[in-house]
Formats: C-alpha cells, sequence, structure tokens
C-alpha cells in the first residue's frame, strides 16, 4: 500500500530536520577544536551554538508536523524535545564554562543525534 503524499513529505521532512541537527552538531565539534587553536574560534562556536539550537527546535517542529496530520506515534516528539531540553542544558554549561560536563554531553549529543538519523 503507498503512502499517502502529505505523509512522505513530513516522514522527508523530519528526516531532513534530524539531519541538519546532527551535521550542525558535528561542526561545533570542529569549531571546538577551533576554539582551542584560533582567534575566530570564539566567535565561530558561539554562532555555530546558535544554529545548533536552531536546528534542535526545526527538529520539534518537524517531529509535530510528521505526527499531528497522520495520527501517528507521538514517541518522534518526546524524541525531539528530549533533545531540546539536552540542547538547553548543553547552551547553558557551554555558557558557564564548564568544559567536564560540556564536551562529553556534545559527544552523547552527536552520537543520539547519529542514532535518531539512522532509525529515520
Amino acid at each position: 500500500m503507498a503512502t499517502p503524499m502529505p505523509a512522505r513529505r513530513a516522514f522527508s521532512f523530519l528526516r531532513i530536520a534530524i539531519a541538519l541537527q546532527t551535521l550542525t552538531i558535528f561542526l561545533q565539534a570542529v569549531s571546538s577544536g577551533l576554539l582551542m587553536t584560533s582567534s575566530y574560534g570564539e566567535t565561530l562556536h558561539s554562532v555555530g551554538a546558535r544554529v545548533m539550537y536552531g536546528a534542535s527546535m526545526l527538529y520539534v517542529l518537524a517531529a509535530v508536523l510528521a505526527w499531528k496530520p497522520g495520527g501517528g506515534s507521538p514517541r518522534p516528539v518526546l524524541h525531539a524535545s528530549g533533545f531540546l531540553v539536552l540542547a538547553s542544558v548543553q547552551v547553558a554549561v557551554g555558557i558557564a564554562h564548564l568544559p567536564s560536563v560540556h564536551l562529553p554531553l556534545g559527544v552523547l549529543m552527536f552520537g543520539l543525534s547519529l542514532l535518531a538519523l539512522a532509525r529515520r
């Protein structure tokens, strides 16, 4: 049985949102290295944090749009919301300059985002 077109579009928007989030987290790891080795690294990492947070919000929006019209499971919305909470904690500990929490949390977030992408 063919999947209706709106459900396919929502599914692909969700997949794109997760891929964008995963990419922005990866780029944050790259800019973290630049933060330690160059003068412009701090600016790049700061801008990247805002983009990553926006990508996490987009993931929540995409999950809601994929869930509501089709009446599917709300599980992706819960995952996306949980990820937004992690992103909020990540931003807070980054601003507080707590690298002992910030770096491992970033690795965890990348792994979870990659897992979510693989599952879609």
